[in-house]
């Protein structure tokens, strides 16, 4: 028996229905924090163990200051890092993972294994496909040259066609 048009199978994978991802969606919310590239970094970073601010910055290469300090206030106001400042002089701070970010961190570790042992293979694609587009031939766009007279605009009857347009050009 074949389904109707209006007869709705069992969903047969895990994908999610088109529509889920609109904003306010729980899943697009989560990967709003933990899919920009800093946030993994440092979930994955403070996996071993607590660590001061400095020693992040120096592990994590490429990271500003700025971007250091923005991206470990978001972890911890979503409750996947915890600060800690101790009561020195100067005064120390310690980051360390939350149990909430303990439990994040292992399908991020995952997903940075299988970075490592597929970089060869994505590097490869990467290749061909650049290879590919700079043998196409570029589309090159034609601007239609300029007048020296400039062809007065009318709201209503303006020609479309190269006869009319030198018609009025005569008139001027």
């Amino acid at each position: 028996m074949s389904l109707g048009h209006t007869d709705v199978p069992a969903p047969t994978s895990l994908a999610a229905p088109t529509g889920t991802y609109l904003p306010g969606c729980p899943v697009r919310d989560v990967l709003e924090r933990v899919g920009d590239k800093w946030s993994v970094l440092l979930v994955v970073e403070l996996m071993p163990g607590p660590r001061r601010f400095s020693e992040l910055r120096r592990a994590v290469e490429g990271i500003s200051a700025r971007m250091l300090t923005r991206t470990l206030r978001l972890l911890e106001r979503d409750g996947l890092v915890e600060r800690t400042v101790f009561d020195t002089v100067p005064p120390s701070v310690e980051y360390r993972i939350t149990p909430l970010g303990a439990d994040l961190a292992r399908p991020l570790e995952a997903l940075t294994q299988w970075a490592v042992a597929n970089r060869a293979a994505v590097e490869a694609s990467r290749a061909a496909f650049d290879a590919r587009a700079a043998a196409e031939v570029p589309r090159a766009v034609v601007a239609a040259p300029r007048s020296a007279t400039p062809v007065p605009r009318v709201a209503i009857g303006v020609p479309r066609d190269a006869v009319g347009i030198r018609r009025i050009a005569r008139a001027l």
